[in-house]
């Protein structure tokens, strides 16, 4: 018989699958039923204190305190303080629209026809221009409202773009002056990525903003925010940087002596040929930096920031709701989670979009 004659076994369905995987013999079977039973009994009651038993209202407080459930009432009462933090109550509006803007950019731009450096620049300058103007007022009849009294998510959000959008562009410098070709210049760029690498993100941030005015003169201290967002921004660059780096380092040289061959200077080379595949081979590490930078904005609450997390403190902290600090840091976590996964499985998309890691 041929080689050619012989054919394939027909694919097995999914419940001969999982047949075969979990109901194969006694034992497995045992097994797979005392964990059905586990993660049922969980699930059920997870859902039964999230909303079956629980309160959802502000007027309903009371009944909390009988209540097997979730009172969500806090959420109910106090979300203003969550989302607005310190900002005016009577222009909780344009914080609301700021972090809509900021949001609308951050979607706008995944789409594929914004990918060009020119594009996605403007996009993100056009939404983060926005976003300030509307957090800080001072123009277009819009009162002045310092720093000091933004907070909330709107304030999480703030500090993730800004370091994204100043970190990013100094995260690509860092990594093509640790890959020059003049010694010199590759080991001090390689020293200011090693020495902001090695400190932990809270001395960077507690030296911005404790330590440094003591240091500059006084019209070069800015804000306490500002200062706290330039040095997260060096932070994030120094570890995206490196992520970049190792991107560059996977491409062939051969493609870089074809790009001189064909009369490309050094920046058409880096901008047409070595960073379009950077990003593409570190694809993966560079999502996962911004899904950490995301999540150690919380960090800043340490420095004096009146962010998402220290609005949740300060939103139970008060009265009847001290004793429902969970449903708070459920409702936090899921603003968290919101985000964190969108980004996570964009990265995946993108990943899969563009084959990295496939043959």
């Amino acid at each position: 018989m041929s080689a050619t004659s012989i054919q394939a076994p027909p694919p097995k369905g999914f419940f001969t699958r999982l047949r075969e995987s979990l109901f194969s013999t006694p034992v497995d079977c045992v097994v797979t039923l005392l964990c059905a039973i586990f993660f049922a009994t969980i699930i059920y009651k997870i859902v039964d204190w999230a909303f079956l038993s629980s309160i959802w209202t502000a007027e309903d407080e009371p009944l909390c305190r009988d209540a097997s459930g979730a009172c969500w009432s806090v959420i109910d009462a106090r979300h203003r303080i969550i989302f607005f933090g310190l900002f005016p109550f009577e222009e909780h509006w344009r914080s609301t629209l700021a972090c809509i803007v900021m949001i609308a950019t951050i979607v706008l731009s995944c789409v594929p026809w914004f990918w060009s450096a020119i594009k996605l620049s403007a996009l993100w300058v056009l939404g983060f221009g926005v976003f300030y103007i509307l957090m800080h007022g001072g123009v277009f009849g819009l009162s002045v409202i310092t720093p000091e009294r933004w907070g909330g998510l709107a304030l999480t959000i703030f500090i993730f773009a800004a370091v994204s959008i100043f970190g990013m562009p100094l995260s690509i410098l860092l990594a093509l002056g640790r890959r020059s070709e003049l010694p010199v210049i590759a080991k001090l760029f390689g020293l200011f990525i090693d020495f902001f690498r090695s400190l932990p993100l809270l001395t960077i941030l507690f030296t911005a903003a404790i330590i440094t005015p003591f240091i500059l003169p006084g019209w070069l201290q800015g804000d306490k925010l500002y200062r706290v967002i330039a040095g997260f921004a060096i932070f994030f660059a120094c570890y995206q940087a490196e992520n970049i780096r190792a991107g560059l380092q996977a491409i062939p040289s051969g493609q870089d002596e074809a790009g001189l061959t064909l009369g490309l200077n050094y920046w058409q080379r880096i901008t047409r040929i070595q960073l379009p595949q950077a990003f593409r081979n570190s694809l993966p590490a560079i999502v996962n930096q911004f899904v950490i930078t995301f999540k150690e904005t919380s960090i800043v609450t340490i420095v004096g920031f009146f962010e998402i997390l220290a609005s949740g403190a300060a939103a139970y902290g008060t009265g009847k709701w001290t004793v429902h600090y969970i449903e708070v840091y459920v409702f936090i976590g899921v603003i968290y989670f919101l985000f964190v996964f969108s980004l996570s499985r964009y990265g995946a998309y993108l990943e899969k979009k563009l084959r990295v890691g496939h043959g």
